[in-house]
């Protein structure tokens, strides 16, 4: 295989890649969009692995090595098949963190070996040490991927919310001088990484790089266990975007185009995701960079401590009874419908409704959820027809003249706290249900969400609360409106 004919499938690859960022931007197009990703990523592999054939038998004049190479593929993707076939959809955030730890981990792995053997990578001769321009490289590939290796380990706990260990808590950890601590570690790992870029003689400097590498695994998780459950979608967006910046800095290092390309569009996609999801919590987006956020872990205490207010309560009938007899009904789904399972049975009240002649909406928050665009894949998995779904700039506007809004799960993305200035999510753009002429909420319990504060939303006069498993309450629904 020519070099010539690399590039050519490199860039077919990349054109796929750029076909999957755009196809993934609408529900409607996302399945064309993940086959793009699927096969360029496909013919990428295929493609690495010819050049690998290649360039082992002009070194060796024999193909060796590239056996372990296919097994890799084999075992790695048969695992990452079943995941993706098994995972619960409420299990998908704490998947994708699982994911970016590896990415961050291989990024790590190799500058490791590039560093150890460079003339294996076409880096350097045997008695040639390495350029400065590629040690650069090597040291920001490293640093970048240790950070989201022990980071997206921490996101992962965080999201699973199943270990006792105290850094895997949803609620966030903080400390005196915790910022300064950040800086210091920081500037310390900049310097050993200078070291190491700026070291003379043909062997790297070693233990500079393993304490730039040490330090950087240390302030991933300090980056992370700061941020509260609130604020998961951002952090999940970040890492993506992390990911992507640590497989761009190692595909400069092996002059590799195809992880270059790869990783800058996965970085700067991750990054801008990361700046509309701050958008959309108010949140600051450099402070998020440096994991200068999360919720104070005081608010919740004081949201508990609220909670035994009187409440209007209700049955799974009279709901269904007051959506029947409106003209328009708008569903807000959040992370308890997710939890419960019950996009099925929300899609055939949603038909039983239409039947009656009920005009029915969905109403997406940019952050419900537990990552970026959580409740449009539920209800994509249920075939909930696009045109009822809409994104919270769209459909805001529609409350005020709404009959009857349904809240499934849902917390903090309605809390009417958000307009109120003293509040800690003061703000963040919310989907505005207060407005509507009636609300139905249903929760398992009257707790707090991931930001710990009361909401006001279920003490309102206009709001009906109907306490259970979303499952089992929309499908006494269905039956009721029968």
């Amino acid at each position: 295989m020519s070099m010539n004919l690399v590039t050519l499938l490199y860039l077919i690859a990349s054109v796929c890649f750029i076909q999957a960022l755009k196809g993934l931007s609408h529900p409607s197009t996302a399945r064309r969009g993940n086959a793009f990703g699927m096969g360029g990523m496909a013919l990428a592999i295929v493609t690495t692995i010819a050049l690998i054939i290649k360039l082992k038998s002009e070194a060796m004049g024999a193909p060796l090595g590239y056996g372990l190479v296919i097994l890799g593929v084999v075992v790695g993707g048969g695992i990452g098949a079943y995941l993706a076939r098994t995972v619960e959809m409420t299990k998908m955030p704490e998947l994708v963190a699982a994911m970016h730890s590896l990415i961050g981990l291989a990024a790590v792995c190799i500058a490791v070996a590039a560093v150890s053997e460079p003339w294996a990578f076409n880096i350097a001769a045997h008695d040639i040490a390495i350029p400065f321009g590629n040690r650069l490289e090597l040291f920001i590939g490293t640093f970048v991927g240790a950070i989201t290796f022990s980071g997206s380990v921490i996101a992962f706990g965080k999201l699973s919310g199943k270990y006792k260990f105290r850094l895997f808590q949803g609620q966030p950890v903080s400390f005196q001088g915790q910022h300064f601590l950040n800086l210091a570690l920081a500037i310390l790992m900049v310097g050993f990484g200078l070291i190491f870029c700026f070291a003379p003689g043909i062997e790297p400097a070693w233990t500079a790089f393993v304490l730039m590498a040490i330090i950087a695994f240390v302030l991933g998780v300090l980056i992370i266990i700061p941020i509260g459950g609130a604020d998961m979608p951002v952090v999940v967006s970040m890492l993506n975007s992390y990911s992507g910046w640590a497989a761009a800095g190692i595909g400069f290092s092996l002059n590799n185009s195809m992880l270059i390309i790869a990783g800058s569009l996965v970085g700067s996609s991750g990054a801008i995701l990361s700046y509309i999801m701050c958008k959309a919590m108010n949140r600051s987006f450099f402070n998020v960079i440096l994991g200068g956020f999360g919720g104070d872990p005081t608010v919740a205490v004081a949201g508990g401590a609220q909670a035994a207010r009187p409440v209007k309560s209700g049955s799974a009938d009279d709901a269904a009874f007051l959506m029947s007899n409106a003209e328009t009904v708008i569903i807000v789904p959040g992370y308890g419908l997710a939890v419960a399972r019950a996009q099925h049975a929300l899609k055939e009240l949603t038909e039983k409704l239409t039947h009656k002649g009920v005009i029915v909406k969905y109403a997406i928050h940019p952050v419900a959820g537990r990552m970026p665009g959580h409740m449009n894949v539920l209800l994509a998995e249920a075939e909930v027809p696009y045109d009822q779904v809409f994104e919270m700039e769209d459909i805001n506007g529609e409350f005020a003249q709404a009959d009857v809004v349904l809240v499934l799960g849902a917390n903090d993305v309605v809390n009417p706290a958000a307009k109120d200035p003293t509040s800690s999510i003061a703000g963040m753009p919310i989907l505005e249900v207060y407005k509507a002429k009636t609300v139905i909420v249903n929760k398992r319990s009257m707790a707090s969400g991931y930001a710990g504060l009361d909401n006001e939303l279920f003490y309102m006069d206009k709001t009906m609360m109907v306490f259970g498993d979303a499952k089992k309450v929309i499908e006494e629904m269905v039956k009721a409106v029968e």
